[in-house]
């Protein structure tokens, strides 16, 4: 597979990763109210999740390379409104679209990676596609951080529709067309029913939406945990790039085999037990040591995971559906990017633990996952 989509694959992520720490900011200093300032956060996930629907029926229609082409462009030139905008509302309305044009870039970059791989090592290239979203991950929030503190927010946004552009041409000039649909279909959403239910495609979808209820509650709790242990904020920053550095390690080492010598479902349900242990255990911990330990198991947790349900769409599919099936996927993933800070805070209200909603969906999702794995291999036999 040609290693330009792998830097396409970190540009991609990296637009989201490294507005992190910058957009509430940005969006107060324009003068939103702070629901506005949420809502502007929460508005790109929320419309990530049409785009992922609706591109993955065009990925499918037109073709992996000009639905990543289009999506790129259009996202580029959205990136160029931002320093323009003068009013919180403004800065929803670009956010609105940004969410739109992100929502078809990232399941066709995925599905072209579906379409390039062979069945023996989609584990181990799945694997180097995570290391490429921890790359973007580790890196991005550093960099938007730095520049917002030297005053530079605007440049953040300049500084990624550039490397947009750059992306195109190489998009343009290196990436071949993998597949192209024959048929002149509409888009209707009868033809996404099969692939619900599918039970590998609704395994993964359920992971994915686990995975990010995961990581909004540790955007949300981790400087409250941080904040209770009576440490600063750079603490939370370190402890955040520990589980991505040692993701990293798997993605990147000889344990990346593991991928292709394991059912990815069993991976993917030991990973996400993982996960739901250490938000158990950071539920009751305020020892920082034990806590940095916590963010060690959680990294391996989420190595296990992540390449593990994008294999699971791509064996679950073929190139005739595979855009709308890593469309589905996708749209799961935004729905946990949506509510995973939304009810971590409310049972950090209801309850004073902000951790437990995420511990019970990542064990319920657990469980359900190796139920439906195990009637699905049953009927197989059968």
């Amino acid at each position: 597979m040609s290693k330009i989509l792998y830097i396409i694959i970190i540009v991609s992520f990296l637009d989201t990763f490294i507005q992190l720490p910058i957009i509430t900011p940005y969006a107060l200093d324009l003068g939103a109210s702070h629901l506005l300032a949420g809502s502007i956060v929460a508005v790109y996930s929320l419309t990530n999740m049409v785009g992922n629907i609706f591109g993955g029926h065009w990925i499918d229609r037109y073709g992996r390379k000009r639905m990543l082409f289009t999506g790129m462009l259009f996202a580029g030139i959205i990136l160029l409104f931002y320093p323009l905008a003068q009013t919180g509302w403004q800065l929803f309305i670009i956010r609105f679209f940004h969410g739109l044009a992100g929502g078809v870039l990232i399941p066709a970059a995925f599905a072209y990676v579906g379409d390039q791989t062979k069945a023996g090592s989609r584990g181990k290239t799945m694997a180097l596609t995570g290391a490429c979203i921890g790359t973007a991950a580790i890196i991005g929030p550093a960099i938007g951080g730095i520049m917002a503190a030297r005053a530079k927010a605007d440049y953040v946004f300049i500084l990624v529709a550039i490397l947009f552009f750059i992306s195109l041409f190489l998009i343009y000039k290196f990436i071949d067309e993998s597949f192209k649909s024959t048929e002149k279909g509409k888009f209707s959403f009868s033809e996404f029913m099969p692939l619900l239910k599918h039970p590998l495609v609704l395994q993964a979808s359920l992971a994915a939406f686990a995975i990010m209820i995961s990581n909004g509650t540790l955007a949300f709790a981790l400087p409250l945990k941080v904040e209770e242990m009576g440490l600063d904020s750079s603490t939370t920053g370190m402890m955040l790039s520990t589980y991505g550095v040692v993701a990293l390690i798997v993605f990147l080492t000889p344990l990346n085999r593991m991928y292709d010598k394991f059912r990815p479902v069993s991976l993917v349900v030991i990973g996400i037990m993982t996960i739901g242990f250490v938000h158990i255990m950071m539920n009751v911990v305020s020892v920082f040591w034990i806590s940095l330990v916590l963010m060690v198991i959680y990294g391996v947790g989420f190595a296990l995971v992540f390449p593990s349900m994008n294999q699971i769409v791509t064996e679950a599919s073929s190139k005739v559906d595979r855009g709308k099936a890593y469309g589905i996927f996708y749209a799961f993933f935004s729905l946990g990017s949506v509510a995973g800070s939304f009810v971590s805070g409310a049972t950090s209200d209801a309850f004073g633990l902000p951790f437990l909603s995420s511990a019970i969906t990542m064990m319920t999702v657990g469980v359900i996952v190796f139920f439906i794995a195990k009637k699905y291999t049953k009927k197989e036999v059968e």
